[in-house]
């Protein structure tokens, strides 16, 4: 009777261990908080728990069971799933691993974005102000967001949140706005048409992030490119400069015979007329002082600056260079010739084998001169895809070998040259006044030995770098080109690696998906329909019809 009472006991008790489990469970879901009640509830129902099964098991010899061990195993191998799927959601949760496989990347930052918010100096937070979240652009938020912790985003409805509306100055849905600190600034309005840039959030964001501007200056008074919209304008180049937080001014070297100390970049727009022998010298002067020069001269225009460009060993190419094998896919002609070939230099290094075009472009001739090194930037195709044609009035360009040259051509140089200031000397305080000497005192004087009251102390030197790039046309950065393929990018490279700032990230290109469209002619397009349609089916059916006889 003892034995039989204590078993009942411990079976009363071996089920008070699940109840007390399912009371501290029930006490810590319902309140949301894991304190001292409901653990001491879990802990004490475990631990009876606990010495149930293991009292059971010692007096129905219960481990030796085969069944107990079958499904032990199966228990343990269920509790080893459960352990690896849950290590790997903590993981995946901890890690990402992501693979873009379209073939432009058009879901993976570019590596300027990733390294500028990686480098963040301080917290950032974007603002959307809109109602609907749209899948494009919270997913490209997030790719930022993976960065850095530094980066944050939120959506905000403007009519529940009106204070926070009129603190950004909010005028329309879609309207993000980046803050950092006290800065705040409109990114740009999204809507159906136009989803949420990549190029304008980075440029945006390295504004509001780097606190140095430099001053590019555009040369005006030779006929140059005009900077406000219109024909042959390249108001769009000047706006991507302002995106890159650079400041553009215009320059007129008649009025001021100097160039400004504080130009980071002069730009020399395609001027149609000659510049004059002081402003020539000018911009020597300019460059000699460790100053950066952009030179983008077209065809049939001589700018006079021939003596500047031999200093640098770049001579310009009267001929146009033509390009038979980008005329059917830019659609403007030879005379716009087609550029896959880019140079090993920061301004083209993640160009690849991308697409950029200059329509009326001539060739530069590249000689090597001490101290200067010379990359070159743009090359055309290879002869007999292109050639230099020395005959611009004629109506159809052919080759010529007496008066054409063969390609490839280089249409862009980028050029480097050390610059060291002469040295300068600080008088010493001139000593108690003498008088001078005689005639044939001084007549005996050493020419190696200063006189002392004007010995010199030459100042320390430090070289500087000049840096020139000249491109062999304009036409490729104005308004409708500037943004075609790689277009844009030369420019706004070119200018950011003369502006020898080098925290400034290079342009980023815009993504366009591959065309993957098959254009068919009706015959193709009738075959197609027959042979899916029909020939198919039949031949399927007919196979099946084999099998059924041959297995009657």
């Amino acid at each position: 009777m003892k034995i039989v009472a204590k078993k009942k006991l411990w079976k009363y008790l071996f089920w008070l261990g699940p109840f007390l489990i399912a009371v501290g469970l029930t006490v810590g879901l319902v309140s949301e908080q894991w304190g001292l009640i409901p653990l001491a509830f879990l802990i004490t129902g475990i631990i009876i728990s606990g010495l149930g099964i293991i009292w059971q098991s010692y007096q129905s010899n219960w481990w030796n069971r085969r069944s107990t061990q079958a499904g032990t195993n199966a228990l343990v191998a269920t509790l080893a799933v459960l352990a690896i799927l849950g290590l790997i959601n903590f993981l995946g949760t901890r890690y990402h691993l992501r693979a873009d496989l379209t073939e432009a990347q058009l879901f993976t930052l570019a590596p300027q974005s990733r390294e500028l918010v990686r480098v963040l100096p301080q917290p950032v937070k974007v603002w959307v102000f809109d109602i609907n979240q749209n899948p494009q652009d919270r997913e490209l938020l997030e790719n930022y967001q993976r960065q850095s912790s530094k980066f944050k985003y939120e959506y905000i409805d403007p009519q529940a949140r009106p204070g926070l509306a009129e603190k950004f100055g909010v005028k329309d849905y879609g309207e993000v706005y980046l803050e950092s600190g006290d800065k705040r600034q409109l990114v740009q309005t999204v809507n159906e048409n136009e989803r949420l840039s990549e190029i304008r959030l980075t440029s945006r964001l390295q504004q509001l992030t780097n606190s140095t501007t430099a001053k590019v200056y555009l040369l005006q008074g030779h006929g140059e490119r005009q900077l406000s919209a219109g024909k042959g304008a390249i108001s769009q180049a000047v706006q991507g400069l302002g995106d890159k937080n650079f400041t553009t001014s215009p320059l007129n070297l008649g009025e001021t015979s100097k160039v400004p100390q504080d130009a980071a970049v002069v730009i020399v727009a395609g001027p149609k007329r000659g510049l004059f022998e002081g402003e020539v010298k000018a911009l020597q002067e300019y460059l000699n002082r460790g100053g950066n020069l952009l030179l983008m001269i077209d065809p049939n225009t001589d700018p006079k600056l021939n003596s500047l460009l031999q200093e640098w060993g770049v001579r310009l190419d009267n001929r146009l260079a033509v390009d038979v094998s980008g005329e059917s896919v830019v659609g403007l002609g030879p005379a716009a010739p087609l550029v896959t070939e880019y140079g090993q230099h920061p301004i083209t290094k993640d160009f690849g084998n991308g697409n950029s075009f200059y329509p009326i472009a001539r060739p530069l001739e590249i000689t090597s001169v001490p101290g200067v090194q010379a990359t070159p930037l743009l090359r055309t195709k290879p002869y007999p895809n292109s050639w230099a044609e020395s005959d611009l009035q004629s109506e159809k360009l052919e080759f010529n070998a007496d008066k054409d040259l063969k390609g490839p051509l280089t249409l862009g140089v980028a050029l480097t040259r050390k610059q060291t200031p002469k040295s300068t000397s600080t008088p010493q305080a001139a000593p108690t006044p003498s008088p001078l000497p005689s005639p044939t005192t001084q007549s005996k004087t050493s020419p190696t030995s200063p006189a002392p009251s004007a010995s010199p102390t030459p100042s320390s030197q430090t070289a500087t770098e000049s840096r020139l790039v000249v491109l062999g046309n304009s036409d490729f950065a104005t308004d409708g080109l500037f943004q075609q393929q790689l277009n844009g990018d030369v420019f706004l490279n070119s200018v950011t690696w003369l502006s020898q700032q080098d925290q400034q990230p290079l342009s980023i290109r815009p993504k366009e998906p591959k065309n993957r469209r098959i254009t068919l002619t009706n015959t193709q397009a009738n075959l197609l329909i027959l042979s899916s349609l029909l020939l198919l089916p039949l031949i399927g059916f007919a196979i099946a019809v084999i099998i059924w006889w041959k297995r009657r």
